[in-house]
């Protein structure tokens, strides 16, 4: 294990301006942020960690500073922001402060460009540099927006990101040494472009899981019943999984009639606290019209013929075969989407390098590859 990494709290605005004025002098800096999604709702970040390898800030996010002066560093391209998984980090922090990043470099990327089969980034700092540090589930479930916060859960926040600078550097020497520095770079500047998007709250409640089984009134039971939800979890300030489960949203939709108690995923609390909001719910979208799910943005392709099918799993066995031959997940090599576009116009390859699914390295290194395979 790993020994705790020494940090400086930052909870006030001269300490954080010294802050970004050192680490605005590094090569690289490590960014990880904790956020509070599992206790309240919306979620918000609470706490953004910094290091440069040597040095460690974990920046409060509540303390109410200007941060500004953050916003000029992640822009800063003589800096390289270092993250792993970086999109979570990158729409929570565009969301709640604006700030949009230039010169990033995701580590769990890198990774798999280098072959490496366990990217998560416990496993990763332990395979790569023989790091092993605390993931402790209680701290992984903790309110990050409480104050103050225990000496554990710093140090636990702190162990995430110390590392990354350095854990940048080995996964860089490796996907260097295998010509495949440009990949990485390619895949890494998409994440500047990252932004929060919210949901549009005519839809969201589409995206329930197992709603497309419902039919036109069970759809209006189920706006209803989503409706109901969001309003209690933002007037409590807590998850909408803990007002209403998704399992019961669909399962009332579906069963307009059966009572609440007996509903899977409805404890006793819960019908104590929500059920007359439940069912006047259920009972406002029943006397609703009927809705119908929009038609997808794209029409929706007819089935593959014998032929296409065929040349789809030809196509799909020559990206195993690359997966195979370079030791990476075949998936980073060639969209699927791709694949089955060319397995139905096998002459479209032009059209297909051209579009935006597919990138600039593997364009270059496979499109010669993939048309004598379709020519084949």
């Amino acid at each position: 294990m790993a020994s705790t990494p020494p940090y400086s709290f930052v909870d006030e605005q001269q300490a954080l301006d010294d802050a970004v004025a050192v680490l605005a002098s590094s090569p690289s800096v490590g960014v990880d942020t904790e956020a509070d999604s599992r206790h309240h709702y919306p979620e918000k970040v609470c706490l953004l960690q910094l290091s440069d390898g040597a040095r460690t800030y974990l920046v409060d996010t509540l303390a109410g500073l200007d941060y500004g002066a953050l916003g000029e560093l992640f822009l800063d391209r003589a800096v390289q922001k270092v993250l792993h998984g970086a999109d979570f980090d990158l729409r929570g922090l565009h969301r709640d402060f604006g700030f949009t990043f230039a010169n990033c470099y995701d580590t769990s990327i890198a990774a798999r460009f280098a072959g490496i089969e366990r990217f998560g980034l416990a496993s990763l700092l332990e395979e790569v540099l023989d790091v092993r540090i605390p993931k402790d589930q209680r701290l992984r479930r903790a309110d990050w927006s409480r104050r103050p916060l225990e000496n554990d859960a710093l140090s636990y926040a702190a162990s995430d990101v110390t590392h990354l600078p350095e854990l940048r550097s080995v996964l860089h020497g490796r996907v260097r040494e295998l010509g495949r520095e440009l990949w990485v770079a390619e895949e890494c500047e998409r994440l500047t472009e990252v932004r929060y998007t919210p949901p549009d709250p005519d839809t969201a409640w589409l995206s329930v899981k197992g709603s497309h089984v419902l039919d036109g009134r069970g759809l209006a039971v189920l706006k209803a019943l989503h409706d109901f939800r969001e309003a209690e979890a933002l007037r409590l300030d807590r998850p909408p999984a803990y007002v209403l489960p998704a399992q019961a949203l669909v399962y009332l939709a579906a069963h307009r009639t059966a009572p609440i108690e007996d509903v899977p995923g409805m404890s006793a609390t819960l019908v104590r606290r929500y059920g007359r909001g439940i069912r006047a719910a259920v009972k406002a979208g029943t006397s609703s019209p009927p809705l119908q799910r929009p038609r997808p943005p794209q029409p929706l392709f007819p089935r593959l013929t014998r032929e296409e099918a065929a040349r789809f799993t030809r196509l799909k066995r020559w990206r195993a075969g690359l997966g195979v031959d370079l030791g990476v997940d075949p998936s980073i090599l060639w969209p699927m989407r791709s694949l089955e576009r060319l397995a139905r116009a096998p002459g479209s390859l032009d059209a297909e390098c051209a579009s935006v699914e597919v990138r600039a390295w593997q364009r270059e290194r496979f499109a010669g590859l993939l048309r004598r395979e379709l020519e084949g």
